[in-house]
């Protein structure tokens, strides 16, 4: 059967469907590593990182995206951008926490955030589910061949550079043309692999300056056409901080809460369907009236 613009919204994560057509879905942040901006040091521990997780599971969160690699950039707020980490101390991060999630919950999703095919594989055999490419197979391609192996969904993201050393005063001359060219780039790549499902993520917060990173937002309903679940990822990022505060003062990282709902709200007004946040619970009470603004049907009103 060949897929629609609908049934591609529909999402087989290995023998688990994650329906994205009228209700956006939450992917809640776990960060296994040292130097993650927001919450690095918090969950590396196998045991807090499980618990974190289960606790964003109980909180509404439909899948968890884990990641062993800080993807933290470099400049004025952050300083120096994460350092690289090998491949097997990644594997070593990641792994163990998906081996327990999946024997906590069987029926939890769970995304792995690597570029890297052998940290996918190590984790899709582990059982995760989905794995979440925030270089959009720039650097690794062959990463599509390890989702399509698994069955698994691939999400590709825009970005430039290497993480950890993206360049954020990046300038573009159309900036939504180049995310779509760059977008559409990626998903050829990961179809001609063989991924079936692909989503495919602006990269807000990844090699663009605070206000095209704002731009995004506006104009996120131009990825529509290339007919694939958009996903946003805006939560307690620098330019939401910016937007509360200065570009030279901005609001600290514990303080963007209120902004990153108004920015995730106004994402799935223009069409993203699934939101990567690290704050779960407050994040499903918006999605909950964006989504019955979306569709007010869905309440059943005389």
């Amino acid at each position: 059967m060949t897929a629609t613009a609908s049934t591609r919204h529909v999402l087989q994560c290995k023998a688990h469907p994650l329906d994205c057509r009228t209700t956006t879905r939450i992917l809640g942040v776990l960060n296994v590593t040292p130097d993650s901006f927001s919450d690095g040091g918090k969950y590396m521990a196998v045991e807090d990182a499980v618990a974190r997780a289960l606790a964003m599971r109980d909180a509404g969160a439909d899948v968890i995206d884990i990641g062993g690699e800080s993807t933290r950039p470099s400049g004025r707020e952050y300083g120096s951008g994460a350092a690289k980490v090998a491949r097997q101390e990644e594997i070593d991060r990641v792994v163990p926490v998906v081996k327990r999630l999946h024997e906590e919950d069987p029926e939890l999703l769970l995304s792995v955030d690597t570029y890297k095919p052998e940290v996918a594989e190590a984790a899709l055999k582990a059982g995760a589910h989905i794995i979440n490419d925030i270089t959009g197979l720039r650097i690794h391609p062959e990463t599509a061949e390890v989702a399509a192996d698994h069955g698994a969904p691939l999400i590709v993201m825009h970005s430039l550079g290497r993480p950890g050393a993206m360049p954020h005063g990046q300038t573009y001359g159309n900036l939504m043309q180049a995310v779509c060219d760059g977008l559409e780039q990626a998903v050829a790549r990961a179809a001609s692999a063989g991924v079936d499902d692909i989503v495919v993520d602006p990269g807000f917060g990844f090699a663009k300056s605070h206000a095209d990173n704002l731009r995004l937002i506006n104009a996120l309903d131009r990825l529509t056409a290339l007919e694939r679940p958009i996903l946003i990822g805006v939560s307690r990022k620098s330019s939401i901080g910016a937007a509360l505060g200065t570009p030279d003062a901005p609001a600290p990282v514990g303080k963007r809460l209120h902004g990153s709902l108004a920015a995730t709200a106004l994402a799935v007004q223009q069409g993203a369907r699934l939101v990567r946040t690290h704050d779960v619970a407050a994040t499903a009470e918006a999605l909950r009236v964006a989504d019955a603004v979306r569709d007010p049907d869905r309440l059943s009103l005389d």
